[in-house]
């Protein structure tokens, strides 16, 4: 018995490395564009921020918290690229939100659902029901590890 214990411990350290490494693959700065078409009388904009995985968790910023135009965009990346995002922001004005209620500062969120590679990703904003939502699409870039923390 101890003999078996002790083999699945050894088996499971020796895969460790491996499930760390795919947590990691993605992990440095990456740039997202964020495009929204025009959708009847809602504009359409395309916004570009910062954003970092770490650990196989992302983070994307726009603007400043707190404020009209912020945007805040989190999840988890699966080991296959696979990831669903929760985005959620401040209505920054009303000729660019959906919906007869959308109110400058008023809060708002929707889910991502995204793919990445190594160096590249693809994601688009779950419309719900399609009444109020719009086709958004996200674009993934890694960044040039001359831009990573610590590269050269």
């Amino acid at each position: 018995m101890r003999k078996a214990i002790r083999l699945s411990i050894v088996c499971a350290l020796m895969l460790l490395p491996g499930v760390l490494l795919a947590a990691e693959r993605f992990d440095g700065n990456w740039l997202t564009t964020l495009t929204c078409p025009p959708k009847g009388d809602t504009e359409g904009y395309t916004w570009k921020f910062p954003s970092v995985i770490k650990d196989g968790a992302y983070h994307g910023e726009r603007g400043v918290s707190g404020q009209p135009g912020y945007l805040s965009v989190d999840g988890k990346i699966a080991d296959d690229g696979t990831a669903k995002f929760t985005a959620s922001g401040i209505v920054a004005s009303r000729k660019y939100a959906r919906g007869v209620f959308a109110r400058q500062g008023e809060d708002y969120s929707y889910d991502v659902k995204a793919q990445f590679k190594e160096t590249e990703g693809t994601g688009v904003r779950s419309q719900g029901l399609g009444i109020v939502g719009r086709p958004c699409t996200f674009d993934f870039v890694k960044q040039p590890a001359a831009n990573q923390p610590g590269g050269r």
